[in-house]
């Protein structure tokens, strides 16, 4: 890189702006616990404010007060400017309150950081052979050469044939101590990497989003060339070359064998004694993956979504301003017609032409007669009282599927009454049986009709009600299950 060149980054640059700021250890400790560690996505403004005010407390309270001043409030202002771009501020849908994400800053500027760790073993072998296996997909993969192909396809068999006998010998290489770390290192680094290439993925969304949005707005031709110049294919956005290759690598994370092979193998790994990682993270960053890879794709949509409607704007405005040119139009007709000049003598009998097509009047149709019989129809008394149709609870199934997923994402499963003691029941009988009848693609519910559980809430009187049920089982696909059975009537008992 030439000197004016790093300046230029150096002035530019957010992920350095990051590690120049006063606050930088506050920023990297606190933004990458939450955003990179925990894998967040999204944030409510008071859920973050809670969590950075408790992190002051501490700091404050360890370092000496007066060390961070500023409300929570403040730093997330700063940090969230568009001057600084460490934290993308925005609003959902449905709600109005802001929301936070991290931006690909973040990542870069707590990935860098780390990477200054010593570390005390650096493996190279397993980075050669990736390369060699890169270059030959490279070769051999764009090659239309027949006989280069069929030449690389007879060395490998080869290489397997020769493998397989050995094997049948009994005869076979294993890895020793040094090469099972050193490939579990590189797969532990491009792990971390893929997950945090994900909010780079988005930005870049975004950022071919905003293009297309400012060409459309800048567009001085009809439209029909608009169309061909930005909106040839439905799915511009996916068919960039970074949407061909994220949509690549999710519809391979979304197959159900690839994920449990992936499971399965991470899980296998970190079961051997010399490459045994406390890092829980690692053990379901396939499912981090998915999350994340899930949010991209519903960005892509959204953008998708916004930009149709933006065309629909600009279609309704030049339809607009063609209509208003036609009210011109008659309006100036109907003011020559008026106006009885020499150079002007025609008589304007309408602005537009009437066309009254033969086929536009529908033909007759006879309607047809119902015969209705009123003999014997005597007026009826209602049964019962109406006071429970007005007493209606309606339990969102949303927010406990969130609580499901929520505790799934550190076990492959659990149990309802588990669920239930980390997030209380608020809504009663109803809510339980809601519990009862969830579904979800993310996970499996099955009951156990051999056990029972017992599951305790307080109604809205105080009293303490107890239900007693069959065990219900949340568990991950792809977790063993048990056998499952139809749920019985849940039993409820109060105690005083």
């Amino acid at each position: 890189m030439q000197f004016d060149e790093i300046v230029a980054v150096r002035k530019s640059n957010a992920a350095w702006r990051l590690l120049r700021a006063d606050n930088a250890p506050l920023l990297l400790s606190f933004l990458g616990r939450v955003f990179v560690d925990d894998n967040v996505r999204e944030i409510s403004e008071s859920a973050l404010v809670n969590l950075l005010d408790d992190e002051l407390y501490s700091l404050n309270k360890r370092l000496g007060e007066g060390t961070y001043p500023r409300s929570p409030k403040a730093y997330l202002d700063e940090w969230s400017a568009p001057d600084t771009g460490w934290l993308r501020k925005y609003y959902v849908i449905e709600s109005d309150e802001p929301h936070y994400d991290a931006t690909p800053a973040v990542e870069r500027a707590v990935a860098w950081v780390r990477s200054l760790r010593d570390r005390g073993f650096v493996g190279t072998e397993s980075r050669l052979k990736t390369v060699l296996e890169l270059l030959r997909q490279i070769v051999y993969g764009t090659t239309t050469d027949s006989e280069r192909r069929l030449a690389d396809l007879h060395r490998r068999r080869a290489e397997i044939d020769a493998e397989i006998e050995a094997a049948e010998r009994g005869e076979f290489q294993v890895l020793d101590e040094t090469s099972r770390r050193d490939r579990y290192q590189q797969f532990a680094d491009i792990a971390r990497a893929l997950l945090s290439d994900f909010r780079e993925v988005e930005s870049n969304f975004r950022t071919l989003d905003r293009e297309m949005r400012e060409r459309i707005a800048t567009w001085r031709g009809t439209k029909g060339e608009l169309l061909d110049e930005i909106v040839g294919s439905r799915n511009i956005i996916s068919d960039s070359d970074q949407g061909r290759s994220f949509q690549a690598f999710y519809d391979l994370l979304l197959s159900a064998d690839r994920l449990d092979e992936l499971d399965d193998l991470v899980r296998h790994a970190q079961s051997l004694d010399d490459v045994a990682d406390s890092d829980l993270r690692l053990t379901n960053i396939h499912h981090d993956w998915l999350d994340a890879g899930t949010r991209a794709q519903g960005t892509v949509r959204r953008l998708s979504e916004q930009l149709r409607r933006f065309l629909d704007d600009q279609a309704w405005l030049e339809n607009r301003r063609v209509m208003d040119l036609l009210r011109s139009i008659e309006s100036t007709a109907y003011q020559v017609r008026d106006r009885r000049v020499d150079d002007f003598a025609h008589e304007i009998d309408s602005p537009t032409p009437s066309v009254h097509l033969p086929l536009e009047r529908p033909l007759y149709r006879p309607t047809t007669s119902v015969e209705v019989a009123s003999d014997g129809i005597e007026e009826g008394e209602a049964q019962g009282a109406s006071e429970a149709l007005f007493e209606q609870i309606h339990v969102d199934p949303a927010p406990l599927i969130d609580s499901v997923r929520h505790v799934l994402r550190r076990r492959d499963q659990i149990t309802l009454a588990e669920v239930v003691a980390e997030r209380p029941i608020e809504q009663g009988l109803a809510e339980l049986i809601t519990y009862l009848s969830l579904t979800d693609e993310s996970f499996t519910k099955v009951f156990d009709e051999q056990a029972h559980e017992s599951v305790s809430w307080v109604d809205d009187a105080g009293a303490q009600r107890t239900a007693r049920v069959p065990r219900v089982i949340y568990t991950r696909p792809g977790s063993p299950q048990t056998t499952t059975a139809a749920p019985t009537p849940a039993t409820t008992d109060e105690e005083n």
